[in-house]
């Protein structure tokens, strides 16, 4: 190829060489294809195309980051991104890159992504012609006897061109003369000029002979280089030292202890005194580093080791020495000796990592590739041989490569981040040497996160107790889920499960969704619900995301916010006033009217007890403190007056006590007035008792429907649920009738019950209940309904019978008769 193009057609067979290889092995396939280019060339000039080469798509370059992954600290070649185009980076000497006068090789990988594949390219660095043959020296000087005979040989000093192949040195031409002439010896791959006396000389004509020799190499256009050579005409010393072979070999392990003797050389002369006395010297002609690592005993011709002798950095040494005797002129002989170096396990193997990322998904199949790992070993042979294994227990393995010490570091089972977050690999290398050298290196694996886990809940469902008349806005309970996941996929959001019903209440909730905080939007009544539930979804904020439920259930609590409401005796302008004639000659005991009063709360909320605030007459009149009745206490005289007015409070039993009152006006009249007004009162009690009948009808209908619903929705979540756990309000049936609240819900094995004054068979106060929640018998384990119960609790007496329930104060005070007699009241268990 030239400066500026790639040869094609080799790329093109080696492409194809690719694509068969793809066909055979499919993604672990690797593709390795050879360009070449000059040295010397400017930053930017094109090698090849890789990726039409290796036969990728030039539209997903950029996003697959194809790029060239170096070893080595300097980088030489890049790949343009846009068009695969691989170009010279930085420029090339051949020279410094390859020392030796073989073919220059450079192999680079080429790395792409998504998925993962590692191409290696072949760069040959070809010669040109930059550097001129030079000798070691400029000048060299021959001092010859004039007797000495045509044909006689004097080697020259060797040029050395650092270029290769044509561009070194092809031939040496000597400068016009009569007695010389040059002629060239190959020794391996070099060319050893030497001068030929081709003609005897005469040191009376000229004693002194000025030549010059040019070196030049092969290239076009041809460089060289000028050695001076002076020849001085001597007389004498006709014999020059020789060996008794020209080449010699020897063999030394590297690491060799300095001062180790290698080999000894011997030359002798057959002439005598000084002219028969030997001095050994290395050519001039050598590396600088072989004076570094050898020295020669000018005495007597051993070589020693001087410095380290590596195998890695050269396993051959080539020594020309020289043999001079002392004569005048000095003659000299030559010899070669050739040190071959043998390999000694002395480096250990070294472990290349090539990963695109340090971070995987716990979401990987086995057979991921997560790095791809190259094993080198400087040593030859049995010590250059490598083996490779993960030595810690971890789900991945080694897959070797079709090249040789290539490996892939892929998964070999399922990832879970939630059991282990991270990985710490260590891989050990062991050469074959012996004994074995091993490398470790250790390659930490992060385990990203994937939404995996769903948001869950401490329990499902979830109880919470609520007192009505509640701030509306305000927060009343929260709820909270946890995720195992991290980050987003642990940010958990909630929100309420709703449904086309506009008037549930889930309408009326609000939850925050970052913490799960509920607040309520109106305040909540018991009166008119009691219980209800929703459900709460809990979502985190992964792709895609998930989520749970839970179901709430809420019971409210009663409180003391509702007053009697009397509706009896209530006139026709609404105040609660009456009129009641009774006839002057009744008995003592008679029944004179009844006071009624409803109170919408439950338990003792809703327990209401009568009493007298103001009377006329306190010996005539006695009311019921819990029926409300007004009876005599006596027969009348013609003494008492003719109007009695009686003030009644009548008042729950909450903590804090609500009341209403209400005046009755009794009236005494003869016997024949009462017959009279008995049958006006008749009528007129008749419409009155109309309308307190269309109350209690109005009252207990409500009652009823509102009972039904809960009872409705709690078989609902009782059909939903365990029957043992969730808590149920459930209808009491066993109360006497009057407007007395008797509510029953169920926990596990228990059943409770909130009352009014009038509290049903069979029932038991709660301990700690504040004496209006009462314990019922389960009546799935006993078909035996109990009858009767007495309890004393907080100074209250609770009386069973088998038609009602009757709940009589038991007073402390000094009025010990009113207390029993109220006590007896009472019918007996």
């Amino acid at each position: 190829m030239g400066t500026d193009k790639p040869i094609r057609t080799r790329a093109h067979y080696l492409f194809v060489f690719h694509m068969a290889i793809l066909l055979i092995h499919g993604d672990e396939a690797f593709a390795q294809i050879r360009y070449s280019v000059p040295e010397e060339v400017k930053d930017g000039t094109v090698v090849g195309n890789v990726a039409k080469d290796l036969g990728l798509d030039i539209t997903s370059l950029t996003d697959r980051r194809i790029r060239v992954v170096s070893g080595s600290k300097e980088t030489f070649f890049e790949v343009n991104q846009n068009n695969g185009v691989l170009y010279v980076q930085k420029k090339m000497d051949r020279e410094e890159l390859c020392q030796s006068s073989g073919t220059c090789l450079m192999e680079l990988k080429i790395l792409v992504e998504k998925p993962l594949e590692i191409h290696y390219v072949v760069v040959e660095i070809t010669d040109v012609n930059d550097h001129s043959p030079a000798f070691p020296e400029k000048q060299q000087r021959f001092e010859i006897a004039e007797h000495t005979l045509p044909g006689k040989r004097f080697q020259l000093h060797t040029a050395r061109d650092p270029d290769a192949g044509t561009n070194s040195i092809r031939t040496y031409t000597l400068s016009s003369n009569d007695h010389f002439e040059i002629d060239i010896r190959q020794s391996d791959d070099d060319k050893i000029p030497f001068l030929v006396l081709k003609k005897s000389l005469d040191r009376e004509k000229n004693s002194k002979h000025v030549l010059f020799v040019t070196a030049v190499d092969g290239g076009k256009p041809p460089r060289s280089g000028t050695l001076n050579v002076s020849i001085v005409v001597l007389d004498s010393n006709d014999n020059r030292p020789t060996f008794s072979q020209e080449i010699y070999e020897s063999e030394i392990r590297e690491n060799v202890p300095v001062g180790t003797s290698v080999f000894r050389v011997n030359a002798t002369d057959p002439d005598e005194g000084t002219n028969g006395e030997i001095e050994y010297n290395f050519g001039k002609t050598l590396k600088k580093k072989v004076y570094d690592i050898f020295e020669l005993d000018k005495l007597t011709g051993e070589i020693r080791v001087k410095g380290l002798v590596d195998y890695e950095e050269n396993n051959i040494y080539k020594l020309d020495i020289e043999a001079s005797d002392k004569g005048t002129p000095p003659l000299t002989g030559e010899c070669r000796l050739i040190i071959k170096i043998k390999d000694v396990n002395d480096n250990s193997p070294e472990i290349e990592v090539t990963s695109l990322s340090n971070t995987v998904t716990e979401d990987s199949k086995p057979g991921t590739v997560i790095s791809l790992i190259s094993v080198t070993d400087k040593d030859s042979g049995v010590n250059g041989k490598m083996i490779l294994s993960i030595q810690s227990e971890v789900p991945f393995e080694l897959k070797p490569s079709y090249k040789e010490n290539t490996y892939s570091l892929v998964t070999n089972k399922l990832l879970d981040r939630e059991e282990v977050s991270n990985y710490d690999i260590i891989i050990k290398a062991t050469d074959g040497g012996e004994p074995p050298l091993s490398t470790f290196k250790s390659i930490n694996i992060q385990i990203s996160d994937v939404n995996d886990n769903s948001p869950q809940f401490s329990q499902n469902p979830l109880q919470f107790y609520l007192e009505e008349n509640n701030a509306a806005g305000k927060f009343i309970f929260s709820v909270s889920a946890t995720d195992n996941d991290l980050n987003e996929n642990a940010a958990i959001s909630y929100h309420i499960m709703r449904d086309e019903n506009v008037n549930d209440m889930k309408s009326f909730l609000n939850i925050n969704p970052d913490n799960g905080q509920i607040s309520a939007l109106k305040s909540f009544d018991f009166e008119t619900v009691k219980t209800f539930h929703f459900h709460v979804v809990a979502s985190d904020s992964g792709s895609p995301s998930l989520s749970s439920n839970v179901t709430v259930n809420v019971f409210i609590l009663d409180q003391n916010d509702n007053a009697p409401v009397i509706l009896y005796p209530l006139s026709s302008n609404g105040s609660a006033e009456g009129v009641e004639e009774i006839p002057r000659n009744v008995n003592a005991g008679h029944l004179v009217t009844k006071v009624r009063a409803y109170d919408a709360d439950i338990g003792y909320n809703g327990w209401l007890l009568f009493s007298l605030q103001e009377v006329t007459a306190h010996s005539l009149f006695t009311l019921d403190r819990y029926t409300g009745q007004i009876r005599t206490l006596r027969s009348f005289t013609e003494t008492d007056e003719a109007e009695h007015k009686l003030l009644i409070l009548v008042k729950d039993n909450g903590n804090v006590s609500l009341s209403a009152t209400a005046t009755v006006l009794v009236r005494l009249v003869e016997p024949k007035e009462a017959f009279a007004a008995s049958d006006v009162k008749s009528s007129s009690r008749a419409d009155e008792d109309n309308n307190v009948t269309f109350y209690l009808m109005i009252t207990l209908a409500s009652v009823s429907a509102l009972f039904l619903i809960s009872i409705i929705v709690l078989i609902a979540m009782q059909c939903s649920k365990s029957t043992d756990y969730t808590s149920k309000y459930l209808q009491e049936t066993n109360y006497d009738g009057t407007l007395c609240h008797s509510i029953q819900y169920r926990s596990g094995d228990k059943r409770y019950m909130l009352v009014g004054p009038r509290m049903s068979i069979g029932s038991t106060i709660v301990p700690g209940s504040q004496a209006n929640t009462l314990v019922l018998p389960d009546r799935r384990r006993t078909s035996e309904e109990v009858r009767t119960f007495s309890v004393l609790t907080q100074n209250r007496v609770v009386c069973s019978h088998t038609k009602f329930v009757a709940c009589k104060n038991i007073f402390s005070s000094t009025d010990q008769n009113d207390a029993q007699k109220r006590t007896k009241s009472c019918p007996q268990s």
